[in-house]
């Protein structure tokens, strides 16, 4: 690669001083793999691990159902459905402006704050004395946890090549799973703690597990990093010479790394593009599979599949340790062969594999071995559709859009997900809730048909010079093109 094409800076100055400045860019390649493995421990471990403790806290509603929470508050018919959905109108609700805001205020202080915030919250429904407090505080859990995902999205871009970004955010949303599998097992424990202090053991889930999320937060307010072209400093992290490196490999891979001055416009201008919006559709198809069976699994396999209460909750540990190693695996292979649609219609077809296996054989052991499969392919396709979104957007404030509005679909999903497994269903096994998430496989499948379809034909158009790609009011990469 020339040495004229890989320059970029810190800020417009700095990008003028690095055009005649060769010492920043004598980083061999063993050095560069070291300073990319420093990334991958400090910046994609520890968002994991917060995320981790976020999926954890927001899914916690199933296990302390199970616990007791349902008896205990009354929360009969409809209400526990309308508990799980409620975090979702506000997740949704103050997602568009968290990547605005974490890239005014930085990750640091945004990231750790937010953290701190929802484990107080954790710790409160503990304490939780009716049904209406129990909504009051999942309204306010999920505006507090609105801007963690897609700040943590938008900023692994950021750090990242197009054909890197896959694999690192499946191991972030593997130790997401990783939460998902040993949730139920930490839940089983802390229901030993029944009658403690005169507290009963659901309550213990949401109070020991509000305490650890708000210590990690503490940990995150040090540990966290900026935006690689940002002037802010990170504790005890990458050197300028080694963040201009960094800025310059992503510019010379998608030509979007400065930062334009932010108005409004400019951020909504992202939504013209229909592709965009195709993007959150395949979110709300994958989520609605994820967040069902987060919500709703321990549940089937008590009431449905007939597990006692302490194995419906540990049982649940084995498909999500299973699904992380599939989906590292197939985000490795995505990144290795430059795959994103067929990895994702993959996934689905797997997901497709095991409904009908969960919901329909009369072996209660072949149906728990469905959930594998669905839970594989449910949570594979999650940092999988987020690679996709991200190898085929340009520019800094069309991706911010494109992660806000990502992740608004995918809370829709959620919201989805919180209502196909009706308990009105248990007597014919949740056959609706089933069906339902069968049609969002499809969907999904027919999605990203149509998307690769019109990638290859616009990447003939660009090839024959008769199309340029991704143009927008940002200087545009004549080089650039879309990822099946």
């Amino acid at each position: 690669m020339e040495h004229n094409q890989e320059k970029a800076e810190l800020d417009i100055e700095q990008v003028e001083r690095q055009k005649t400045d060769p010492v920043d860019d004598d980083v061999d390649e063993q050095e560069g793999k070291r300073i990319i493995w420093r990334i991958d421990r400090r910046l994609v471990v520890l968002v994991g691990v917060l995320y981790c403790v976020s999926l954890m806290d927001r899914t916690n509603l199933s296990a302390a159902a199970v616990a007791g929470m349902l008896e205990e508050l009354e929360l009969t018919g409809n209400r526990y459905s309308i508990v799980s959905l409620l975090f979702f109108v506000t997740y949704m609700t103050f997602q568009p402006p968290s990547t605005v805001i974490i890239r005014k205020v930085g990750p640091r202080i945004f990231l750790s704050t937010i953290t701190l915030a929802w484990g107080s919250v954790m710790i409160g429904f503990g304490f939780s004395p009716s049904y209406q407090v129990l909504l009051a505080l999942r309204l306010v859990l999920g505006a507090f946890e609105a801007g963690y995902f897609p700040g943590c999205v938008y900023l692994l871009s950021t750090w990242y090549t197009r054909y890197e970004v896959g694999r690192r955010y499946s191991v972030f949303y593997l130790l997401g799973s990783v939460a998902s599998a040993c949730s139920g097992i930490l839940a089983f424990g802390l229901m030993q703690m029944d009658g403690l202090a005169g507290i009963s053991g659901w309550r213990w889930i949401f109070i020991m597990e509000g305490v650890i999320t708000c210590c990690l937060a503490s940990l995150g307010y040090w540990l966290l990093v900026d935006f690689p072209d940002s002037k802010r400093k990170s504790w005890r992290f990458l050197n300028d010479r080694e963040r201009a490196w960094i800025v310059r490999r992503v510019d010379v891979d998608r030509g979007d790394v400065t930062v334009p001055k932010f108005n409004i416009v400019s951020f909504l201008k992202g939504g013209l593009d229909l592709r965009v919006w195709a993007y959150g559709l395949i979110a709300f198809c994958s989520n609605t599979l994820t967040y069902s069976l987060a919500s709703f699994l321990p549940l089937i396999l008590n009431t449905n599949l007939g597990f006692s209460r302490g194995a419906s909750l540990c049982l649940v540990a084995p498909p999500y340790a299973f699904s992380g190693i599939y989906m590292y695996l197939i985000g490795w292979l995505g990144d290795r062969y430059h795959l994103r649609g067929p990895v994702l219609v993959l996934n689905m077809v797997i997901a497709l594999i095991g409904l009908p296996l969960l919901g329909w054989h009369p072996s209660n052991g072949v149906r728990y071995f469905g959930s594998f499969f669905v839970t594989a392919g449910a949570t594979a396709n999650i940092p999988c559709s987020l690679a996709y979104q991200a190898n085929n957007i340009r520019g800094q404030w069309k991706r911010a859009f494109a992660s806000a509005s990502w992740v608004g679909f995918a809370s829709l999903g959620g919201i989805a997900g919180s209502l196909v497994f009706r308990s009105q269903d248990a007597a014919t096994g949740y056959k609706p809730g089933l069906y339902a998430c069968i049609a969002c496989c499809l969907f999904a499948i027919l999605i990203v048909c149509v998307l690769d379809t019109t990638f290859y034909f616009d990447n003939k158009k660009a090839d024959r010079g008769e199309k340029q790609l991704e143009t927008s009011h940002e200087e545009h990469q004549p080089g650039f093109r879309y990822t099946y």
